[in-house]
């Protein structure tokens, strides 16, 4: 199985806490105004990587902590990176999906889609919500803007009601 990337990065410590290997996914219909990732937006540019591959080189790096989805818009390949999480989550690295759609939108999305109720069942972290422009703050932790969420996924699915974390919660996590 093959993921379209923009590419990767390893050894990020912005992309999340700790030390992470960065998936960045290629398209998104979202088109943020203000995005730093514009030129992931084409469904069509990018590479075609083998999830299998990209698995060896992230069980390679024995200092990571953690993976993050990123983009683009990770639900769009979400049968991909669900196999990735699967793959991924017996190392014992926690994984964070960036995501435009918000949390209420991903569970509808859930009910009708096997690879997202997948992908979410395999992820430790959400940050959901547009990046929004007018709502841009520099000092949020590992968010552009304030409408965006840090969700706790597994409480939030176990208790059918979102947990989201605080900043502080979530930056004491490590």
């Amino acid at each position: 199985m093959n993921l379209r990337l923009a590419g990767t990065v390893s050894n990020s410590i912005v992309d999340g806490w700790g030390l992470r290997y960065v998936v960045f996914v290629q398209g998104c219909n979202h088109r943020c105004s203000g995005c730093h990732n514009k030129h992931t937006w084409d469904f069509e540019d990018g590479f075609e990587r083998e999830v299998d591959n990209l698995f060896e080189d992230i069980k390679s790096d024995k200092l990571l902590d953690g993976v993050t989805f990123s983009g683009g818009e990770p639900f769009e390949q979400a049968e991909g990176l669900a196999v990735l999480a699967e793959k991924i989550k017996p190392l014992g690295l926690d994984i964070i999906v960036y995501t435009g759609y918000v949390w209420e939108d991903l569970i509808e999305k859930s009910a009708n889609d096997k690879n997202i109720s997948k992908l979410l069942n395999s992820v430790d972290y959400v940050v959901d919500g547009r990046f929004e422009e007018s709502l841009q703050d520099y000092g949020l932790e590992f968010r552009g803007s304030s409408n965006q969420r840090i969700i706790y996924v597994k409480a939030s699915l176990e208790s059918n009601k979102l947990t989201e974390y605080s900043e502080v919660e979530f930056c004491a996590i490590k």
